[in-house]
């Protein structure tokens, strides 16, 4: 089976450094969705070295800002689905970039904790 991130060549990448590189997401949750991911095919991020996390990093700080320049989001989540029991689909390490707008849900807090949502209202507990 072929990896659809590696077959990204046809893709338009929107930056990219020696190791990473970033795509807007297919199925975006909310307007300026993005990834990053490393040029390298692995599909864990503990399998990466430090010089990728950097790249990763300088790509998300110049991502972060772009989105903000054409989207003006009010915040972000910033997320990995490392491994099939984390909901990882295409096992090709990707990091999600999703900006988040006022009102884009009922109540935002708790952010990435609901992916257990009996554990996400930890302020009524």
């Amino acid at each position: 089976m072929t990896c659809p991130f590696c077959d990204a060549k046809n893709m338009q990448r929107i930056l990219e450094n020696e190791r990473a590189f970033a795509l807007h997401d297919a199925f975006p949750v909310t307007p300026g969705h993005c990834l990053i991911l490393p040029k390298r095919h692995i599909s864990s991020f503990f399998e990466t070295t430090l010089d990728e996390q950097l790249s990763f990093l300088d790509l998300l700080a110049k991502l972060q800002q772009l989105i903000k320049k054409i989207h003006n989001p009010d915040g972000f989540n910033i997320g990995i689905n490392d491994g099939e029991a984390a909901g990882q689909t295409v096992m090709h390490l990707h990091i999600h970039l999703i900006p988040r707008y006022l009102g884009d849900v009922e109540d935002p807090r708790g952010g990435v904790r609901w992916i257990k949502p009996e554990k996400a209202q930890y302020w009524v507990l």
